[in-house]
C-alpha cells in the first residue's frame, strides 16, 4: 500500500505512525504544503493522512495553498471514498472541507489531558479496543465548532466538544495528538506559535515540564497510537475487499 501525507510544518509529521507503516511495508509520499510542494493526483494512493500545523483553516489569504488542500480533502473523502485520518489541523481541515465550522477557542487547550469517547465513539471502528478515556497531548487554539452534516462526533473534552469525527466508513479525525515520539514536545516547542500558546496557557518555562510529563505517558500514548493505527488499517482493508 501507498499513503499520501500532507504536512504543514516539517516537525509535525506522522510521528510513531511512520514506524508502524515502515514495519507493515507501507510506503508514503510526504507533501510539505508550507514549502510549496504540489498536491499530486490521488490515483494510486490507498489513504490520505493530514497532520497538524500552526496555521488556521481560515487563513487562506496568508496560506493560499489551503484552498487546494481543502478541495483535495473533499475530493478524497466525498468523491473517492479514500480512507482518511487527520490530526489537529487535519481534523479541522476535514471539518471545514466537508461543510462544518472551525473557529478560535476562548483559550488554548494545551497539555497532557484526557478525551472521552461518547457512545458513538465506543462503537466506532477507529477506537475499537480503547478505553472510554484516552490520554493525549493537546496543543491547539482553534476548534471544530460545528460538525459537518453527515458526520458523527466521537469524543469530547471538558473545553472542546468535538475531539474526534467520523464521516462515512473510512474518514476519521482527531483534535488531539496520540502520534507522539520521545522528541515531539521538544521539537514542537521550537515553533514560536506553539511556544506562545504553551506559555500563555501553562506559564513561563512550561516546555520542560510538559516534555517530562509527555515522556512519563509515552508508553500509553504509543499503545493508543498502535491500536488506532491497527484499527484504521483494518478498516481500510475491509473496504478494499
Amino acid at each position: 500500500m501507498k499513503f499520501l501525507v500532507f504536512q504543514h510544518i516539517p516537525v509535525e509529521h506522522p510521528g510513531i505512525f511512520r514506524d508502524f507503516m515502515t514495519k507493515d511495508g507501507i510506503s508514503w509520499d510526504t507533501i510539505e504544503l508550507d514549502e510549496g510542494d504540489t498536491i499530486p493526483d490521488l490515483d494510486g494512493y490507498h489513504a490520505l493522512i493530514v497532520m497538524g500545523g500552526p496555521m488556521d483553516v481560515w487563513e487562506e489569504e496568508k496560506y493560499p495553498w489551503l484552498i487546494d488542500e481543502k478541495k483535495t480533502i473533499h475530493e478524497a473523502i466525498v468523491d473517492r471514498g479514500l480512507p482518511y485520518i487527520g490530526f489537529c489541523l487535519g481534523h479541522q481541515l476535514m471539518a471545514d472541507a466537508l461543510g462544518g465550522k472551525v473557529g478560535p477557542m476562548s483559550e488554548p487547550e494545551v497539555g497532557i489531558l484526557d478525551i472521552e469517547l461518547n457512545a458513538e465513539g465506543l462503537h466506532s471502528p477507529l477506537f475499537s479496543g480503547l478505553p472510554k478515556q484516552i490520554k493525549s497531548l493537546q496543543w491547539h487554539g482553534a476548534e471544530v465548532s460545528e460538525a459537518p452534516t453527515g458526520s458523527t462526533v466521537l469524543a469530547h473534552s471538558p473545553v472542546c466538544a468535538i475531539q474526534a469525527l467520523q464521516f462515512g466508513d473510512s474518514a476519521f479525525s482527531l483534535q488531539c495528538h496520540i502520534e507522539l515520539t520521545s522528541t515531539t514536545v521538544s521539537d514542537w516547542g521550537q515553533v514560536p506559535e506553539y511556544e506562545q500558546s504553551l506559555e500563555k496557557t501553562l506559564g513561563p518555562g512550561s516546555l520542560k515540564k510538559l516534555d517530562i510529563e509527555a515522556k512519563k505517558y509515552m508508553t500509553e500514548f504509543n499503545h493508543s497510537a498502535k491500536l488506532i493505527y491497527n484499527n484504521f488499517i483494518t478498516q481500510l482493508e475491509k473496504l478494499s475487499i
